[in-house]
């Protein structure tokens, strides 16, 4: 089944949206912008990419490269910060999105990191580096969602996917539907639009 699925990303990552969109066999509607909004105001801009775009779509797939971190002073994040707020967000006319974070060549080394030792639960865990340093607060906060006393997280216990592009150009349509599945998992009643 083809999902309406929107590829959210900073423009220097767009080479990575037209691969997917070029050259991916992939089973999805994009519901991608592919050119920009001819305005210089954002609230505009942001009412058109929410009517016209993510209204009717089902999954983002948000491109986590050098550029997307919270903590990128550099880098203007309002854009992909209201992009994922809009994903997320669950109204009349406004479904809620899957979100799947696919982390680009130049940063899978600092987000996933090997595996430790868990002086907690003593055992073994994958050390997967998603805070604000690597990605903004909007997919952190719901890809760990807060737990007491937790010290790692399970599949079910995680709104948003994640997944490395190798894997994700290997097999994207099985990555969209996991994503596309949290819309009406038990996780989704514990998600953060703005943290």
């Amino acid at each position: 089944m083809a999902h309406k699925c929107f590829i959210s990303f900073k423009t220097q990552d767009a080479a990575y949206k037209q691969y997917i969109h070029d050259h991916l066999d992939i089973d999805m509607i994009d519901k991608s912008l592919h050119e920009p909004i001819n305005s210089d105001d954002e609230d505009y801009i942001m009412r058109k990419i929410r009517e016209d775009y993510l209204s009717d779509s089902t999954v983002t797939i948000f491109l986590i490269g050098e550029f997307s971190a919270e903590n990128n002073y550099m880098q203007n994040q309002r854009y992909i910060k209201r992009e994922l707020q809009a994903s997320l967000y669950h109204r009349a006319g406004n479904t809620r999105n899957g979100i799947l974070g696919v982390v680009l060549p130049s940063v899978k080394n600092k987000i996933f990191q090997g595996s430790y030792f868990c002086n907690s639960c003593f055992s073994n865990h994958n050390c997967v580096s998603i805070n604000d340093d690597t990605v903004i607060s909007e997919f952190s906060y719901n890809y760990y969602i807060p737990q007491e006393g937790k010290c790692s997280w399970e599949e079910n216990e995680r709104y948003c996917v994640l997944t490395d592009w190798d894997n994700f150009c290997q097999n994207p349509n099985y990555y969209i539907e996991l994503a596309f599945q949290k819309r009406l998992s038990p996780i989704a009643q514990k998600i953060k639009v703005r943290p």
